[in-house]
């Protein structure tokens, strides 16, 4: 336990002036006893001995301190049941107390302090700051960071998840920052880079190798609970938790990695180098010699292969990407850079879309939703015109004179499948040739042919009309002869002109 200077004054002028106990002191200043014992041996007094009361455990401590000589981590609560077994009364809080006391303390290991030549090694690990919420989606935010072990030089990077590709990311990211690279990349018992390990045997991620490869480094992980081996990149993560991120305000991901690029060519790179006090670490990094990058940088973009069901969508990280409607029931490959998406058949490109970090949303381009609706309108047009032409052959003649005069043909194919029904087939076939032979090939001059037809025949309505009542369907409307009202008007006009002369005369 850590007190203040004013507590150890106290401590002292209790023990020297009032001739307090250790107890007592510890009591009245609410510290534990060891803590007074401590300060009052650092001012040169002996250690108060204090009276040891007999406890439960005593007659079991030849048994204990002999299991625990063969078996130093064995776990308490075995040691329990086993004196438990052997007639110890006490519980197991105030057992686990006293065994404590006896259990053998390991020897504090000693390290060297590690130090490297110049351009031998980088160390890389995560740093986790938290989650960022994007519109429904929720990412862990990942700081990538590598040290170079020599010159101190970091390079911090922040990404939405530590999947491999934006592990590989940061790698080629911080190469380029640098102009080059180490010739050893030492890393934690991270997934990203081990696989598998037994002992000294060590399984790497295919990928990582292929990517060590290809910028001729050597992987190289550190020993299992060695944290002091890398050491380095522990103290550069811990820096960038004290003096970069505390009090950071960034709008969006590219802000604040826009932010931690200037931190890291400016404030980070004008910090004293722990190797060389005297010199700036961007001083120590000018001598620092690295390996020269390859022409070309290593594909980094992730490549998942997603099947298209019958709707023409590309499912990726948790949102649809439309695709043209051709590639529906196919399986295509996505290839996606950190902000945008290709869809790929083969080796041909088929759609392009920005890259969506939130959930549930469907990414869509106008030209594929807009290719599909004109198919199906013309499907559903070609449809009702092969039912048309099989039902009234009549009918492909006048849509090939509608469609020479620039008529829309899915709004007559419509009206002339609503008069088939109405109608019937054989009533359609002769209204139709009826309007051709008049020269109105459009479904206006073949609906007025139905009436007249119906009408000479005295016929009722279509049932087209949907009337409910039976006795209504049956009901036969004649045209009314409108001679009678012609009369009558002319007999208004009489009398009118009557009353107006009356009206003069008076």
């Amino acid at each position: 336990m850590t007190i203040s200077k004013e507590q150890e004054a106290q401590i002292l002028r209790y023990h020297h002036v009032e001739k307090w106990r250790v107890g007592t002191i510890a009591h009245q200043l609410g510290i534990h006893h060891n803590t007074v014992n401590r300060v009052l041996s650092q001012a040169g007094l002996p250690k108060a001995v204090r009276s040891q009361r007999p406890s439960m455990i005593d007659p079991y401590l030849p048994f204990l301190t002999d299991t625990l000589s063969r078996y130093p981590t064995l776990t308490a609560s075995r040691l329990y049941q086993m004196v438990r077994e052997r007639g110890y009364p006490g519980g197991p809080d105030h057992f686990r107390h006293q065994l404590a006391c006896y259990r053998p303390r390991p020897r504090p290991e000693a390290f060297l302090r590690l130090r490297t030549l110049p351009g031998e090694q980088s160390q890389v690990d995560w740093g986790h700051f938290g989650k960022l919420t994007i519109g429904r989606a929720e990412h862990a935010l990942m700081a990538f960071v590598m040290v170079l072990s020599y010159s101190r030089r970091i390079f911090l990077r922040f990404f939405l998840g530590a999947q491999m590709a934006n592990f590989l990311r940061g790698h080629e990211a911080a190469f380029t920052a640098w102009n080059g690279l180490s010739k050893v990349l030492l890393y934690d018992n991270l997934k990203s880079a081990v696989l598998e390990r037994r002992g000294d045997a060590i399984r790497f991620h295919p990928t990582l190798l292929d990517f060590a490869a290809h910028y001729r480094f050597e992987p190289r992980p550190v020993a299992v609970a060695r944290g002091n081996e890398k050491g380095r990149v522990e103290r550069a993560i811990r820096y960038v938790r004290d003096h970069f991120w505390p009090a950071r305000q960034w709008r969006d991901l590219d802000d604040l990695n826009a932010q931690a690029e200037a931190w890291c060519n400016g404030w980070a790179m004008d910090r004293p180098c722990p190797e060389e006090r005297s010199l700036s670490v961007r001083q120590v990094f000018a001598q620092e010699p690295l390996l020269a990058l390859p022409e070309n940088p290593y594909p980094t973009d992730e490549r998942v292969e997603v099947h298209i069901g019958k709707t023409p969508y590309a499912r990726f990280e948790r949102n649809d990407y439309s695709v043209p409607h051709t590639h529906v029931r196919c399986t295509l490959t996505v290839s996606a850079s950190p902000g945008a998406v290709r869809i790929l058949d083969g080796g041909q490109e088929i759609a392009h879309h920005v890259r969506s970090y939130d959930k549930g949303q469907q990414i869509e381009r106008p030209e594929h939703i807009e290719a599909l609706v004109q198919l199906k309108r013309q499907a559903r047009r070609h449809s009702g015109q092969d039912r048309l032409a099989q039902a009234t052959p009549a009918s492909r003649t006048l849509l090939s004179q509608a469609a020479e005069r620039g008529d829309n043909l899915g709004t007559i194919t419509a009206t002339l499948l609503r008069l088939l029904e109405d109608y019937g087939a054989a009533e359609l076939e002769a209204a139709i040739n009826e309007s051709l032979a008049q020269g109105v090939p459009h479904p206006n001059g073949v609906r007025i042919a139905l009436q007249r037809r119906r009408e000479a025949r005295n016929q009722p309505p279509p049932l087209g009309i949907r009337l409910n009542d039976e006795r209504a369907r049956q009901l036969v409307v004649s045209p009314h002869d409108l001679s009678g009202y012609d009369q009558l008007q002319a007999i208004d006009t009489e009398t009118d002109g009557a009353a107006e002369a009356m009206y003069d005369d008076q």
